[in-house]
């Protein structure tokens, strides 16, 4: 917003419910110091909770007037006009202070996304902002008092994060408990009475939201009220009296003012919320704890240490006044709770020796006068009151069992379902609350004598046992701990129920169960099925508790039984009662009874004779009940119980029941065995299901989550006497498991066969939760999978249905699923125990893997085939289950995934996982799918419907499962992805269709997922989980869609309002105070949109979709502000000023925002006009210059030897530290890359011009220069911590205790951007934990050990996966600062220095491993881009000649190094190859030493030695790799290979040097070793020359694969003589002349452009000329030792001839080509070779005249050519695009003129100049090679009688005849040409180019000395062959010359004439015909003479030039011509 301050204020950031939420624990990343200061400021409205946002005042109004507000923190707050105006508007409607207005604006704008100025001058009245803030306001006011209860509870109890937060902040904001208590309760008295506002009169929906409001606001009130008497305020007398008379005026809350306007079901709920609440506080506040404890019930003496009520007599009495005035049944807990204090008090003043004068009055009221025997009085007050209340017309037990199970106080399901306004339902406060009463109840009152027995027992179980677990444990642990030990009284009602054990069962049974303190059973209507995560805590005292219960039960000292009256008599009498004689007389015990024989009761205990029985009931009916005082287990009882149970239902099942039936041989049993209906237990004969129901209840109670206690009841249950029950002697009894099995496959089998029986759902429910907690007991849970995969009851089998799915179906008529939730949890229990259990499973027994794997298949199948497919069209009683049976599928499919990723095929469960994927991936089906895509859709109006009808119960469970949902979605994208399959499958599609809701008709709109996946993050409500989870799945869902090969739908094509989403996701990612993990999501997929999204990208970065037309829409800084827009990049920007702070608090956040930005320069191009504002902000570069320079310091320390708990989770000491030094690393690496892209950005398009140095280089460029800056910063960016030892050290503790661990099945299937650093970033320690669950109990230590590993493994691989991003960015840095530090000289030294050091840490390698090679290739890439900022140098001083040796020898321990060694890279055994840097860097060493070596005396003998050393290692390394690679080459066609293959070929051409490596002996015979040559060879002849077998690749890189390189590594040995000769004895010629190109080439086909590649030169016209080149070196190399050779390159030349005459033939007429002209020059260089060898064979003789006759001809057009320029110009064609353009650069000129012209013309034309430059070269060459024919040197140096005059080819005549060959005058002209080309260069300095060139894209052209050297060659030529040709024509015989061969062109070498006549012709008279043609050629030589005469000077000329003395050959042809030709003639 405009105006903001530097600085946020939290009073806007943070709103009242944000900080309620921070109080309550909930920080989610903030720090407690923060929540302290965000506390801090709020003070005063915390403080007064009657008018918090305070009353307009004229102080305050000018304040917001002036525009400009200082808030509370000193935060200045600039107001625009617009809410100045809402903010006066809204205090005004409200009645608040106008700056506590004007913040509740601004946080309303900021936290609830909405863009302020949607109403008011730009959209619509003010009225419409305050309707739209009024719920803010309201809902702001609620939490501000909700804040108050968790501190006082933080305070009271500690223990939480912010304990000392609250101890510090509850007395600053209440210095007096008693004052602010009696201020709550006016507050309340005053909104109880408060009118409806006069503003508000007039409209009812107003009216009544106001009248709402108020009366939650009540509600908060009492919360506080509570919470400040429960530890805080003293309740003294006031307090008291004020609170009851409160409660009883009020009527509990329900005299209300407004109540006409309270009548909807929302606000009576409140009221009776508050009913609820006045209850317990009037309870509370007479602390009947303390009145319990005699210790604090004082009237003398010490007064207490706190005030109390009882001390002031004049309360007692108003007090007691109050209770009994009200006895209505509303007060029926104040009245007992009243009554209770009265019998405390009146025991303590009977004991007083003398009562208090001040309390007789008092004490008068409540007791009689015993001396009166006229009084009515007879009892005490308190016995009166007590037995009133106790009676069932009271109501007090009914109205205890309502609160406990119908108040949404007490209930947190009732409070989820009816929306409760309730703070905090079913705090653990309120039950002790209620156990104190409940505990000061039975002393008020014995147990024996309350009428409503059983119902006092319902009251007790709901008290201790209907409840989650947290809010129960702690007071059944007080129990068991304290109560139980004070006395009788408290555990009477367990006395009462073991005396009726085991005749009544259910009763102590019910009672043991709740006091286990496992909370709920899932079978109790007011269970919720997601109550959470038990804390450890929580199971340490359900533990404790489970072990009262358990010693409790195990030795019960009664036994209870009813024995007829006839065995009490008569001749077979076995009991009798005995006289009270026989009994002790200290103590009347009533009648007694004794057994004349022992017994051996139910459970398998013996009775021994004469035992002792009570008599319980009265004496003379026809049975007595004697309870039997023996000690025996209660646990074996119930056992009998159930294997009675069995056996009842087994004789059922086999059509009738006999009691005489016994399983085994009948004997005299001594003693005699009492059954079960024998003693007289109350169940039925059938089979009482809900007794068996209670025992098995009590038994997973006991056993769930405590497996010690657990295996302690099974050996119990399993040791001493059998069971009565079991009678078959043969063979064992059932045990605990068989017989839970033996149930529940009864239970589904009796609905089966019984069609009209309902199956018991509590029995089935139950047996499958016992299994399910034996599940967790190694010693027990084989059994139980035994007996699952042995019964088809339960999930069928491959041939039958089995009964589960009968059974389950029942459950659809009814539409309660309480048996499927139960199926649903065995199975989880089953899969969770067998992931746990696979590591010692498979070590020891690899069989039971095989059973687990088939129970769990068959129950995978069976759910979706039978429950996920089909659920979702069930009817539902409570829409919850629909969501939980949901939810818990998904959450099974999700954990299969986890625990077994379908990429490891040979996992555990691997047959499980892709069953799971072909399911829901690979082989899915629509209904398959729609259950995971349908609840996302309808999410949004599914859960406003549940809200708005106040069902928040299921409104929870629809989030829950959307959360599971979206965590399967999740994981089956990211396995979809790890499988690399590229293909849209069918979940992908249905994300990306428009689907129907399938909760209900009204949600049966069809709706987008992406849109809903987006929508989801907005919503607050429905929690902190699922808005980033959605996220994320968005974010796989993006990378599915953009790595898809089809055309792929895109995120925003499904967008329903693309802005207001992306507006939305960026006021998420700018509230400081939202959720940490939401934020981070929601910045990597804004990365990731940025990177895959090309139109989203757009939006995120500018905020809207094109750039608005409206003037001055973006300049305004006042109304406009209301319509500006946000984005992601203004906002990262934004906090990009705030770094430092960043950098210290929130390094991860920072991370991210540097990472968005980073992407975003990425694509610098696409939003270049959005980055130009930014890119033109010095401050922007001078921030991210600042990030790089900070420092980091030590790395932090990273193995693990500690633990601590952070937020529950068990992290490593070092966790916090490496996590903030990995994302400062990856902030710094950003901080580089974005600098580098900018730079890169700013490059010109093309690399010819001079570019500008960038902002970002200015900005980077003081640290280039700096030398302490940039050795730091690089020393850090090269440094590397990886230790892959941790890997070993891991796998050897692995080996020693568990074997069967593999790493890899740990390792963390995110992608990488979505893992967080730290001590779980590559492999899962949760995962790890998970599979050592068997072995933690055992080895403790080593257990401990191993997650230590793994955690020092993660924290190292953080920091060397930030280490490695560091070293890659200032790679590309460096890399992007080349063109303007390159050859600095400023710089050069200290880059040396630093690649040296850098090149030595990493020849010192000895770290290994695949993680390792990727450090070393980011290294080595590092390395080499600081050798291109060095480049190469011809001017290196010392120093850097001292660092390049230090380099050269540290590159061959680079090489050499074996721990890295680069053979591995070659032959890809690595992930990340090395090899590529490595060889650019040896190329560059290399050529840098050729350089070095050429200036003398400049290296030092070990300095030469470094480099030979390197070279040698090199060399070997290069070509054993080269072998190789051309071995691959044969194999496939691989763009890796080719690029290999050119880098490898490039390094051997510079090492084989002759000036670097003069002896090529080692490298020769390496490449003998290895065959390399020969392999070269047979690869060209195999391979594609021309590329079309890959027709892509050719069109992509316009060359075909591997052949350029071959041809490369052929000329590089073709250049060297000892090599060439290997190559020529490895028969290249056979290669060359068959291979893919010889049919083209023989026919002479080979074109210059394919039509395949338009635009481009032919590569097979490339190839060709290659070729002659590499076979011109082996001809040049080899020289006069290679006559062999030539005779069969002669050969080859006749192969070629066609192709050869093709190019020799063309004519002025003919187009010309570069091409061409290379082809003219290669071809022509080719017979130059062969013609420097003896030509004595006839094939070399023949070669050479057909090139003589082809050369000839060529001559002739060339010379055209050269003294037509313009001409030649204008038959140029470019092939290549380049080409044109630098053709084009010379611009349009003028039409041919003459040649002197056409060289001024030159000067403008850099093209042509470079064309006839090579002409020139041409022409000299052709020359030379006809000299070399005509054996020139011989007619020069020889006799005349010697000179072979049969090479006379030229006639001597001035005529030039473009379609004849050469004459002299041919030669003459361009003779001529020639000498004023060079005449003109000589005047020119030699560094000058020969033309100007004016753009960059021109062609760059010759310089004056190469110009001058090719043209002098020619001119030299040309008179050379002129003179000698004009010699040989003057030499022949007179008939051999006539006029007819002075015009012929042919010559007269065909005839042979001897030595002797030739002698003879020469004495002969000269003839006439004779005369003529001497005169002719004398005419030639006087031309010729005057030629050379005029060369001369120019040619003396040139050689200062060219800056060497040549001889001057000008001389020596003026005296041959002048003594051989002139005088001839």
């Amino acid at each position: 917003m405009a105006g903001e301050s530097s600085k946020r204020s939290n009073l806007v950031d943070v709103t009242y419910q944000h900080l309620h939420k921070l109080v309550t624990g909930q920080l989610e990343g903030t720090s407690v110091d923060q929540v302290a200061e965000i506390i801090q400021y709020r003070v005063h409205q915390l403080r007064h909770v009657s008018n918090p946002f305070g009353s307009p005042s004229e102080a305050s109004r000018k304040k917001v007037q002036s525009g400009s507000v200082t808030l509370r923190d000193k935060v200045t707050l600039t107001l625009t006009h617009w809410v100045r105006e809402a903010s006066l508007a809204v205090s005004k409607e409200f009645d608040i202070d106008e700056v506590e207005a004007a913040i509740l604006v601004r946080s309303f704008f900021y936290n609830e996304g909405v863009a302020p100025g949607k109403g008011g001058s730009h959209g619509g009245p003010v009225e419409e902002t305050i309707e739209a803030i009024t719920s803010f306001y309201y809902s702001e006011r609620i939490s501000i008092l909700r804040i108050l209860p968790p501190l006082f509870r933080a305070q009271a109890g500690g223990g939480t994060v912010i304990t000392d937060i609250a101890s510090e902040i509850i007395p600053e904001i209440i210095p007096d408990g008693k004052q602010f208590t009696e201020q709550v309760i006016a507050e309340y008295i005053r909104k109880t009475q408060e009118p409806i506002p006069r503003r508000f009169a007039s409209d009812v929906k107003k009216a009544a939201m106001w009248a709402k409001q108020n009366v939650k606001e009540q509600l908060a009130l009492l919360e506080i009220l509570f919470w400040c008497l429960w530890d805080y305020t003293p309740c003294d007398g006031s307090v008291v009296i004020k609170v009851y008379e409160t409660a009883f005026d009020t009527n509990l809350g329900s005299v209300q003012t407004n109540s006409t306007l309270l009548l909807d079901e929302e606000c009576s709920q409140v009221l009776q919320d508050m009913a609820a609440l006045w209850i317990l506080v009037t309870i509370e506040v007479l602390e009947l704890e303390r009145v319990a404890d005699p210790r604090e019930l004082r009237i003398s003496g010490e007064p207490p240490v706190r005030e109390i009520y009882w001390l002031s007599p004049p309360s007692l009495q108003r007090i007691h006044e109050l209770v009994t005035s009200h006895t209505d049944s509303q007060f029926a807990c104040t009245y007992s709770a009243w009554a209770f204090f009265l019998s405390r008090f009146s025991t303590l003043c009977s004991s007083l020796k003398e009562l208090p004068q001040e309390y007789m009055p008092f004490f008068e009221m409540i007791l009689p006068i015993i001396d009166r025997s006229y009084s009515k009085m007879r009892e005490p007050t308190h016995v009166l009151m007590a037995n009133a209340a106790m009676q069932p017309e009271a109501g007090l037990l009914r109205l205890l069992l309502t609160l406990l199970t119908a108040s949404p106080l007490l209930v947190t399901s009732i409070a989820w379902k009816t929306g409760s306004s309730v703070t905090d339902p079913n705090a653990l406060a309120y039950r002790s609350v209620l156990k104190g009463f409940i505990v000061a109840l039975v002393e008020l009152v014995p147990v024996e004598l309350i009428p409503e027995f059983d119902v006092f027992v319902e009251v007790w179980i709901a008290l201790f046992g209907r409840s989650e677990s947290k809010s129960i444990s702690a007071i059944s642990r007080q129990f068991w701990q304290d109560d139980w030990h004070h006395g009788t009284a408290r555990r009477a009602v367990f006395d009462v129920a073991r005396t009726r054990f085991p005749v009544q069962c259910k009763p102590l049974i019910r009672l043991l169960r709740a006091m286990t303190a496992s909370g709920f059973l899932d079978t109790d209507p007011l269970y919720s099925a997601s109550q959470g995560v038990t804390s450890p805590a929580e199971l340490e005292l359900k533990d404790i508790c489970g072990q009262y219960v358990f010693q409790y039960f195990d030795r019960l000292s009664t036994f209870t039984q009813i024995i007829p009256i006839s065995a009490c008599s008569g001749p077979h009498t076995q009991y009798e009662k005995l006289p009270e004689r026989m009994i002790s007389s200290s103590a009347s015990t009533g009648l007694t009874y004794t057994n004349l024989r022992p017994l051996k009761l139910p459970g398998g205990s013996t009775l021994p004779a004469k035992s002792i029985g009570r008599l319980l009931n009265g004496d003379g009916g026809d049975v007595v009940v004697v309870a039997w005082q023996h000690e025996h287990s209660g646990w074996k009882v119930i056992l009998e119980i159930l294997t009675d149970y069995v056996n009842r239902r087994r004789m059922i099942s086999s059509g009738g029941y006999d009691d005489n039936i016994t399983f085994g041989r009948r004997t005299d049993p001594q003693p005699q065995v009492l059954r079960l209906e024998d003693i007289g237990i109350e169940m039925d004969m059938a089979g009482d299901d809900l007794l068996a129901t209670d025992i098995l209840d009590l038994l997973r109670s006991v056993v769930q989550d405590s497996p010690e206690l657990a295996v302690q009841l099974l050996q119990t249950l399993e040791t001493g006497d059998t069971v009565n029950a079991h009678s078959m002697l043969e063979t064992e009894a059932p045990d605990l498991v068989q017989l839970t099995t033996l149930i529940l496959e009864d239970a589904l089998s009796h609905h089966t066969t019984q069609h009209r029986s309902p199956p018991c759902i509590q029995l089935v429910t139950s047996a499958m939760s016992v299994l399910s907690a034996l599940l967790a007991l190694p010693l027990y849970s084989s059994r139980v999978w035994l007996y699952i995969r042995s019964t088809a009851a339960l999930f069928g089998s491959e041939r039958t249905v089995g009964f589960t799915s009968a059974v389950l179906a029942a459950e659809r008529l009814t539409g309660q699923y309480t048996m499927t939730l139960a199926l649903l949890n065995l199975v989880h229990q089953l899969f969770n125990e067998a992931s746990s259990t696979v590591l010692c499973v498979l070590q020891d027994t690899p069989n039971l893997q095989k059973v687990k794997e088939e129970v769990l298949m068959r129950a995978t199948r069976f759910i979706h085939s039978e429950i996920w497919i089909e659920h979702a069209a069930w009817k539902y009683t409570q829409l919850g289950d629909r969501f939980e049976i949901g939810r818990r599928v998904s959450t099974f499919y999700a954990n299969i995934l986890h625990h077994a990723p379908p990429l490891y095929k040979d996992a555990p469960f691997a047959t499980l996982s892709q069953a799971v994927m072909e399911a829901l991936i690979s082989h899915a089906t629509t209904s398959a799918i729609n259950p995971l895509i349908q609840p996302l859709t309808a999410a949004a109006p599914v859960l406003a419907n549940l809200e708005s009808t106040r069902r928040l119960g299921d409104a929870r469970r629809l989030i829950y499962m959307l959360q599971s949902h979206l965590t399967l979605i999740r994981m089956l994208l990211i396995s979809k992805q790890k499988a690399n399959s590229t293909k849209l499958c069918l979940l992908e599609q249905s994300l990306c269709t428009r689907v129907s809701g399938g909760f209900s008709q009204s949600t049966a709109a069809k709706a987008d997922p992406i849109d809903a996946l987006a929508s989801m993050a907005q919503e607050h409500r429905m929690g902190r989980i699922l808005p980033s989870t959605a996220m994320e799945v968005l974010f796989s869902l993006c990378i599915s869609l953009s790595s898809a090969q089809e055309s792929s739908p895109t995120i925003i094509g499904h967008l329903s309002d693309p802005e207001a989403t992306v507006t939305s996701m960026v006021r998420l990612i700018m509230h400081p105070y939202e959720e940490p993990s939401l934020r981070k999501a929601v910045w990597s997929f804004i990365i990731l949109a940025i990177d895959r999204e090309p139109a989203l990208a757009g939006l995120f970065v500018s905020g809207r979709f094109r750039t608005p037309g409206v003037k001055g829409k973006e300049t305004a800084t006042d109304d406009s502000t209301s319509s500006r827009t946000f984005s992601a990049l203004t906002i990262a920007v934004g906090m990009l000023e705030q770094w430092k702070d960043l950098w210290e608090i929130n390094p991860q956040g920072l991370s991210s925002v540097l990472s968005f930005l980073h992407t975003v320069w990425e694509h610098g191009h696409e939003h270049k006009p959005t980055l130009a504002s930014v890119c033109q902000d010095a401050a922007f570069f001078d921030h991210l210059v600042a990030i790089v320079k900070e420092e980091l310091g030590p790395v932090p320390d990273y193995k693990t030897e500690v633990f601590e708990n952070v937020d529950g989770v068990q992290r490593s000491s070092h966790h916090l530290a490496v996590c903030s030094y990995a994302y400062r690393m990856m902030v710094k690496a950003y901080a580089v890359g974005i600098l580098a892209l900018d730079i890169q950005m700013s490059l010109p398009q093309r690399r010819l011009e001079v570019p500008a140095k960038p902002a970002a280089y200015r900005a980077i460029q003081p640290i280039l220069h700096n030398e302490e800056h940039i050795v730091d910063l690089i020393a850090e960016a090269g440094a590397s911590t990886f230790d892959p030892t941790l890997y070993d050290d891991l796998h050897d503790r692995a080996q020693v205790t568990t074997p069967t661990l593999v790493l890899d099945h740990l390792r963390i299937q995110k992608s990488l951007p979505e893992r967080e650093f730290g001590d779980d970033f590559a492999f899962s320690t949760s995962l790890l934990q998970h599979k050592l669950q068997p072995y933690a109990g055992l080895l403790v230590e080593e257990t401990l050990d191993i997650q230590k590993s793994l955690m020092s493994i993660n924290l190292n691989m953080s920091l060397a996966q930030a280490q490695t991003t560091l070293t890659e960015s200032w790679q590309f840095l460096l890399l992007q600062a080349v063109p303007f530090s390159r050859g600095d000289t400023a710089v050069r030294p200290t880059v040396l220095s630093l690649a040296a050091d850098l090149a030595t840490d990493i020849g010192n390698e000895k770290r290994s491993g695949d993680m390792m090679a990727d450090v070393h290739n980011a290294r080595l890439k590092l390395l080499l881009s600081l050798l291109e900022l060095a480049w190469f140098s011809t001017s290196d001083t010392l120093i850097e000649v001292q660092h390049f040796a230090s380099l050269a020898n540290s590159l061959r321990n680079i090489v050499l190094n074996e721990a890295q060694p680069p053979s591995r890279s070659f032959l890809g055994e690595l992930t990340v190859p090395f090899h590529r840097p490595l060889l650019q860097a040896a190329y560059f060493c290399a050529r840098h030493s050729r350089t070095l070596l050429r200036r003398p005396k400049l290296l030092v003998a070990d300095q030469r030695l470094s480099i030979t050393s390197m070279l040698k290692a090199v060399l070997e390394l290069v070509v054993d790799a080269l072998r190789g690679i051309f071995d691959s080459a044969r194999q496939r066609l691989d763009a890796l290979v080719d690029q290999d293959m050119e880098l490898l070929v490039a390094v051997f051409e510079q090492c084989t040097r002759p000036d670097l490596n003069p002896s090529t002996a080692f490298w020769l015979s390496k490449c003998q070793q290895s065959d390399v040559i020969r392999a070269s060879l047979q690869l060209f002849s195999q391979m594609d020359i021309v590329g079309y077998s890959d027709i892509a690749f050719l069109r992509s890189r316009k060359q075909p694969m591997y052949t350029s390189h071959v041809l490369s590594f052929h000329r590089a040995l073709a250049s060297i003589p000892s090599a060439a000769e290997r190559l020529a004895s490895e028969s290249i010629l056979s290669a060359y002349s068959e291979n893919a190109l010889t049919a083209a080439i023989r026919t002479g086909s080979v074109d210059i452009v394919l039509p395949d590649l338009p635009g481009e030169r032919s590569p097979a016209h490339s190839t060709y000329c290659s070729m002659l080149s590499v076979l011109t070196g082996v001809a040049t190399a080899l020289g006069h030792h290679g006559q062999y050779f030539i005779v069969d390159a002669c050969a080859l030349v006749q192969l070629y001839g066609d192709q050869i005459h093709r190019a020799l033939s063309w004519t002025i007429g003919d187009s010309f080509t570069l091409p061409l002209l290379e082809e003219m020059e290669q071809t022509v260089n080719l017979f130059y070779a062969i013609s420097c060898s003896p030509k004595t064979d006839e094939a070399v003789k023949r070669t050479m005249q057909f090139f003589t006759s082809n050369a000839l001809l060529l001559l002739q057009q060339l010379n055209y050519a050269l003294t037509h320029q313009n001409h030649l110009a204008s038959l140029f064609e470019p092939v290549t695009a380049d080409e044109r353009a630098r053709y084009e650069a010379d611009g349009p000129q003028a039409s041919s003129v003459s040649s002197s012209s056409d060289v001024v013309d030159l000067a403008r034309r850099p093209f042509l100049a470079r064309l006839v430059h090579r002409l020139f070269k041409l022409s000299g060459s052709i020359l030379l090679t006809l000299l070399n024919i005509s054996r020139a040197e011989a007619v020069l140096l020889g006799e005349p009688e010697d000179w072979p005059v049969e090479q006379a080819l030229i006639v001597p005549h001035s005529k030039v005849v473009l379609g004849e060959p050469i004459s002299i005058g041919t030669l003459l002209e361009l003779g001529n040409h020639t000498l004023d080309v060079l005449r003109h260069l000589s005047d020119r300095p030699a560094a000058q180019t020969v033309a100007v060139v004016r753009s960059r894209a021109a062609e760059i052209p010759p310089d004056v000395r190469e110009s001058v050297a090719s043209t002098r060659r020619n001119l030299e030529a040309v008179v050379f062959y002129a003179v000698t040709q004009l010699a040989l024509w003057l030499g022949k015989r007179e008939s051999e010359g006539s006029l007819h061969d002075m015009d012929a062109e042919e010559g007269t070498s065909e005839l042979q004439i001897s030595e002797k006549e030739r002698r003879a012709v020469r004495r002969q008279s000269v003839t006439m015909a004779e005369r003529l043609r001497r005169g002719m050629t004398g005419e030639m030589a006087m031309d010729l003479q005057g030629l050379l005469t005029r060369a001369q000077p120019v040619i003396a000329k040139s050689d200062k030039l060219l800056e060497k003395k040549d001889t001057d050959l000008t001389a020596i042809l003026l005296n041959f011509l002048s003594e051989r030709v002139l005088l001839s003639s």
